[in-house]
This record gives C-alpha cells, structure tokens and sequence, in this order.
C-alpha cells in the first residue's frame, strides 16, 4: 500500500512538474504561433502584414528570452539541486566626476539616473548571454519542451476520447489516460540536461569573465599593497624613527655632560637604554603586523591559538588537523581571522567566539563565530567584510556570512589548495 501511495505521489508530482516545464518553455513558440495567427488574420492582400507579426516575434523573443532562462534555472536548481550559473555581464560602479557627469564605463552622462539606464541597455544589447538565450529558447522547445507536452497531449487525448461516444474514442481516452501516467514522472527530467549543455555560459563568455575578474584582483592587489607601505612608512615615522632620532640626540647630549656633569649623562644614558628597548619593541610589534613569526615557525594553526591567547574575546579553537599551506594562503587566512575576531570585539560586542579549521577534499575551510549582536554584512565596496572577501578571491577563495539581527555571527571562509 505504501509504494502505490509513492507511485501515485510520483505520477502527481512529474505531471505537475512536465506542466511547468511545458509552460516555460513552450513561451516563445507560443508567440511565433500568435504572429502567425496575426498574419493570416491580417490577410495576405495587404502589403503591410507582415510588419506587425514580425514586431511581434522579435520583441517577444528579445522580452521572454532572458525570463524564460531564469525559470529553467531556477526550476532545474530546485528539482535537481544543479545550479547552472547565468553568466550574465555584471554592471560596473557609476560615479560622479569632478566635472559633474556620471561616467558608467561607456559614456559620461548628465544625472545619475540616465547613467544606470544608459550602462543597463549597453549591456544588454553587447552581452553575448542573449544570443545563449536566445538559441537555448528554440532549443529546449523542441527537445524538452516537447517531451513534457506528452503527458498534457495524453490528458487531452483522454479528455476527448471519453467526451464522444462508441469504443473507438472510449479506446483512445484510455490510450491517453496510460501514456498520461507512464509518462509523468520522466517527462520533466529532460530539462537538466539540456539546461546544463546549452544553458551554461560558453567557454569564450567565461574567458571574458575571468579576465576581467583577474584584472579586479590585480587593481585590489595593487590598492592593497600601497595601503600596506603607507601603513609601514607611518608606523615607522611616527614611532620607531622619532625614538631613535630622540635616542641619538641623548647619547649626543650624554657624550657632552660626561666631563662636566656625569650624574646627568648617566641619567641621560638610563633614558636612551629605556627608549632603545622601546623602540625595539615598537619594531617587533610592526614585524608580527607583517608577518607573524609563530606563523612563519609553527603554521596557521598554533598562530590562530595564539592569538586566540592574546584576544580579549573568549575565544575556542577546533582545528583537529595539522596543515602546513603557502604561506600567502596562510597569511591571507590569519589576517582574516584576526580581522573577523576583531570585528566581533569592536563592533559586535560579542563574549565568546570559536573559530573552526577543517579540511574538506582540497580546500580549507575556517569558520569564525561569535555571540554576539549580529547584522554583520558586506556594506559597500571600501568595508572590512567586501576587503576580506576580495583578498580571498585572489585565491578563487570565498567568504560567506550568516548574521541575522541578534546574533549568533557566522563567517565561513573557503580557499581551495592543492596541495592538500
């Protein structure tokens, strides 16, 4: 009794399924079948027919084609779990010049608004994803489209078979009502792997893609890496070399009262040993900003309990593996964990943390969590969180962050290594 009830539910559940399918994809023949309609109504005489069924097709394709996409993608990633990316050009950032004009990449614009609308139909009309639609709406019609029309043509069929009279039509209302239920929980499933093959961006699409996400990272390298000099050269100025300059102009200063006051030249001696090791310590404390050296010595783990040690925040490490990375990967996943444990202290007013490290196949993965008052989120491009995020994507890492309002924060940072 129990596998009749699943049959029954799955023999629902496909018919259902194959009805959407039909619907989606059946669309744009839909409107071929409405231009044609329109044209034999319109009549042949008139020499102008044709203009209005061919208005009708092109903005019917160009309108549909993208939603008609996304419903197969969206469809395919629910039955099937297989996420089929879009490929679609994202817009880049629209700013205001000096001069007052809106520059979106392509041309300079008056106000902020003609800018936006002016860069959305660029893109549009220059990404090369609408002639993948395009070519996938003909496509999916007559493959996927069709096989989930069969158990729609077998109700129909049975519908008019039983609504006439004698055994002829009795037989073919029967015929459809068994095609109907034999077909239903495999007419859906053609649309994944049409979806897959024809739907998926194409290799020159993700070659673009890539380039320009490589040229991205190398800018943000390049910000990164002078902020870091500028932060260096500051730190170096306003502490160690004021020190050392003070230091030498005591020992000067000592070297003069030596004869004629010794009792303050070795007062002045005491202050310029204290500045020394101050000044040590100042260096010491920029190197470790660097790169710590527990990192360099003992790998990210023991760096990540060390700090952990030194934290104000209650802090658990799970780390039950023992990694030795690149040490670039290794330094950008500590700066990572300092600046998320940071935040947490600073901004989230959080008692307790826990940061988690595992291995799953060839990528790393670290998790930091954290009590406290949550809606943490990647608000604009210059926020610690969108930094984090582009250093990760140096490495085809990922960040991703789960922080409603009132807590729990959790941040999960993905970087794939080989070498594992």
């Amino acid at each position: 009794m129990r596998q009749l009830g699943a049959w029954v539910a799955g023999v629902c559940v496909g018919f259902w399924r194959a009805c959407l399918v039909a619907a989606a994809t059946m669309v744009i023949p839909a409107v071929w079948a409405g231009a044609m309609a329109l044209g034999i109504w319109w009549g042949a005489a008139n020499p102008w027919s044709w203009v209005a069924p061919v208005v009708l097709v092109c903005v019917g394709m160009l309108g549909l084609s993208r939603p008609v996409c996304r419903v197969v993608r969206h469809l395919v990633a629910r039955w099937s779990g297989t996420v089929i990316p879009s490929g679609y050009r994202q817009p880049g950032p629209v700013t205001r010049l000096s001069t007052g004009y809106w520059w979106n990449g392509f041309s300079y614009e008056r106000t902020g608004r003609d800018a936006v609308m002016d860069q959305k139909m660029r893109l549009r009309w220059s990404d090369p994803a609408n002639w993948r639609d395009l070519r996938f709406t003909a496509i999916v019609a007559v493959s996927a489209g069709v096989v989930a029309a069969v158990p729609l043509a077998g109700v129909a069929a049975a519908a008019l078979g039983f609504s006439g009279s004698g055994l002829a039509p009795h037989l073919v209302g029967v015929l459809g009502v068994v095609v109907a239920v034999a077909v239903s929980p495999y007419a859906w499933r053609p649309v994944e792997p049409v979806g897959v093959r024809f739907l998926r961006a194409s290799a020159a699409m993700a070659l673009a893609d890539r380039v320009d996400q490589l040229t991205a990272q190398r800018a943000d390298t390049t910000v990164a890496q002078a902020a870091e000099i500028r932060r260096i050269e500051r730190d170096l100025h306003d502490g160690a070399q004021a020190r050392l300059v003070a230091l030498g102009l005591s020992l000067a200063t000592a070297e003069k009262l030596m004869d004629t006051d010794p009792e303050q030249a070795r007062a002045l001696m005491r202050e310029a040993r204290v500045g020394a090791a101050t000044s040590l310590t100042e260096l010491r404390e920029l190197v470790q900003g660097i790169n710590p050296p527990v990192l360099n010595e003992r790998g990210l783990i023991d760096a990540v309990r060390a700090f952990a040690l030194d934290s104000p925040l209650e802090v658990t490490v799970d780390a039950d593996v023992e990694l030795r990375l690149d040490p670039p990967i290794e330094s950008a996943l500590y700066f990572g964990i300092a600046e998320l444990v940071t935040n947490a202290v600073k901004h989230a007013r959080a008692n307790r943390g826990r940061i988690t490290i595992a291995v799953d196949g060839t990528d790393i993965l670290v998790e930091v969590e954290d009590d406290g008052r949550g809606g943490a989120d990647v608000r604009g491009a210059d926020g610690g969180l969108a930094g984090l995020r582009r250093r990760l994507t140096v490495f085809d890492g990922t960040l991703e962050i789960t922080s409603p309002a009132g807590g729990p924060t959790r941040v999960r940072m993905m970087v794939p290594c080989a070498s594992l």
